[in-house]
């Protein structure tokens, strides 16, 4: 199995390989420290969900950090969901990872009796109407809100965690978009456990954070009024190394650091 003329082979966690565009949506680190923080905050997984996964990138990491875990990602863009199932295929995971095509929010993608212990999702953070956006229809839709929205995703969660079931997302750390983030998340009726902001270069004030939620109803009442806020994790340090502790990141999906 070789790349087409359009497409990269590239390396993401130890073994494992990600067919991309070359000139299409890439991978990012936001991919990554999803996959990392819920694999982290969720190690005994046996069932895991990846919503709007895009060309696989979480769902891949976070199946080889949890090599018995079976898989299900949705992901609407076609053009990703190919890409997706061919790097599947070449990881050797088509008897654990089930990747279906559709949008996450319509009745049907999802049986209502599917629960799974892990729920990660890397959402798009801008309204359809801001910014300028990407000539590459691939890259649009992962970074601009037209197919759902943060409280899609919490919402789609919190119908299909398991009991004691870990969220692990990501999204800006801006006061703005911090609101939208818990407000989907007391609408679904899901708590915010932790989070932790992430520091993009050492200096700077972080842009985004990681989340990891659970549903109120698994959670002891008076519990359920607190967040814990974790340290910032730097990417880079001030000359624009890779920070040490990102190094250290990078190692635990089986990444080069």
């Amino acid at each position: 199995m070789s790349p087409a003329a359009d497409e990269t082979f590239d390396a993401i966690s130890g073994h494992f390989r990600l067919f991309q565009l070359r000139d299409g949506h890439r991978f990012s680190t936001d991919d990554i420290l999803v996959a990392w923080y819920g694999t982290s905050w969720c190690p005994t997984a046996r069932t895991a969900l990846d919503l709007g996964s895009g060309i696989g990138t979480v769902g891949m990491i976070s199946a080889w950090r949890l090599p018995g875990a079976r898989f299900v990602t949705v992901e609407a863009q076609p053009e990703s969901v190919a890409l997706a199932r061919k790097s599947a295929q070449y990881n050797g995971l088509t008897d654990r990872y089930e990747i279906r095509a559709g949008d996450f929010r319509e009745a049907g993608i999802l049986r209502t009796d599917e629960k799974f212990d892990l729920i990660t999702g890397s959402p798009p953070y801008f309204p359809p109407d801001a910014g300028v956006k990407s000539d590459h229809p691939q890259k649009v839709a992962c970074r601009f809100e037209l197919r759902g929205d943060i409280a899609d995703y919490c919402s789609v969660a919190a119908k299909h965690l398991a009991g004691g079931g870990f969220f692990a997302c990501v999204f800006p750390a801006e006061p703005a978009q911090l609101a939208r983030m818990r407000s989907a998340a007391k609408n679904s009726g899901l708590i915010i456990v932790r989070q932790r902001p992430v520091i993009f270069r050492e200096g700077e004030p972080p842009l985004v954070a990681l989340f990891g939620l659970m549903r109120a109803d698994d959670l002891p009442e008076w519990f359920r009024g607190q967040t814990w806020e974790e340290p910032p994790l730097t990417i880079r340090t001030r000359k624009g190394e890779i920070h040490p502790e990102y190094s250290a990141v990078k190692l635990a999906i089986g990444f080069p650091p």
